[in-house]
């Protein structure tokens, strides 16, 4: 079994802090499960990475989007994507991760 290292950017841990502490146990609860099995969850197509992953939730009503990618040995939690904007902004926000990876 893989060790994998739970990374999130900036940006996503402003987005879950933004949230409320039941939406926010439900998120904690899913990164869990893709500790476990990265693989588990459907596969997106990215112009920069090759294993970008969704997980589909609703929370408070709303579809989104929870994007992560897979850069062994760590899991990348990018950003909570709002469905409706559909994924016209998740490369921008893939971008990210070259620029704050390399900070660390």
């Amino acid at each position: 079994m893989n060790n994998y290292t739970v990374k999130a950017l900036k940006f996503f841990e402003k987005q879950v802090s933004e949230l409320d502490e039941k939406s926010r146990r439900f998120i904690f609860d899913k990164i869990k499960l893709i500790k476990e099995n990265p693989y588990r969850y459907k596969r997106i197509r990215s112009k920069k990475y090759s294993k970008v992953f969704r997980i589909r939730l609703s929370i408070n009503k709303k579809e989104i989007r929870l994007i992560y990618v897979i850069v062994e040995p760590n899991i990348i939690l990018v950003c909570l994507l709002d469905r409706k904007k559909d994924y016209a902004d998740l490369e921008k926000y893939l971008a990210k991760i070259k620029r704050e990876l390399s900070l660390r």
